[in-house]
């Protein structure tokens, strides 16, 4: 495990890297919520382009809310517990062994809707990076450790709590929820979350500590 502070630029190297061993690289992305997950696999993406890299989240692996409703899980979403984990590793393995000619269809998180969305992200077999990011890539319970056993490699990414926090507050509000519900959510489900991902970076190939470009 190396620990590292980083340009996002130095970053999105590392993986233009990745994307060209000459077969296929998949990249895992992961860290605390509001860690910036989300925000470097897009632009690493977008840098690469469409041909060299696709963006495939784990989030689009949520449980739908009738589904936590049901099972009494709806007031902890983002759990651990509240996604399919064997859905994610199954989707992972089938990408790394992508058949040519095949065109593996992923689902995405709408956070409009606050639902997931089968089959609405294309992955094609001639694309070299597959970045996928999410809270739980590091996990060792459940099918975690099958879809940890298919990254090239993972990352982690390290965060100043204060600025997290804001960032998670900010995200909440933007989807709606009244600033008091964003900070009671970002301070206790997020948080805690937080905690448990936290103690998971020693797994990871690398900690990297973003430095503005």
């Amino acid at each position: 495990m190396r620990h590292s502070t980083m340009r996002e630029a130095g970053l999105v190297a590392l993986a233009e890297a990745l994307a060209s061993r000459g077969e296929r690289a998949i990249l895992g992305i992961t860290g605390a919520p509001g860690a910036g997950k989300s925000t470097l696999g897009e632009r690493i993406v977008r840098e690469l382009g469409p041909g060299r890299a696709v963006l495939v989240p784990m989030d689009g692996f949520h449980l739908a809310n009738s589904v936590l409703l049901e099972r009494g899980l709806r007031h902890v979403k983002g759990a651990i517990e509240t996604f399919d984990d064997a859905g994610y590793a199954s989707l992972l393995e089938r990408l790394r062994s992508q058949a040519p000619g095949e065109v593996v269809y992923a689902p995405h998180f709408d956070r409009s809707l606050e639902e997931p969305i089968a089959g609405s992200i294309p992955v094609r077999p001639d694309v070299p990076l597959v970045v996928t990011e999410g809270n739980y890539l590091l996990a060792e319970s459940g099918a975690w450790p099958r879809a940890r056993a298919c990254l090239t490699e993972c990352w982690f990414l390290e965060i100043d709590r204060p600025l997290r926090h804001s960032r998670l507050i900010a995200r909440h509000v933007a989807f709606g929820k009244s600033r008091e519900a964003a900070t009671a959510w970002a301070l206790g489900t997020d948080e805690a979350n937080a905690a448990l991902i936290e103690a998971m970076s020693h797994r990871a190939d690398r900690v990297v500590r973003i430095r503005a470009d």
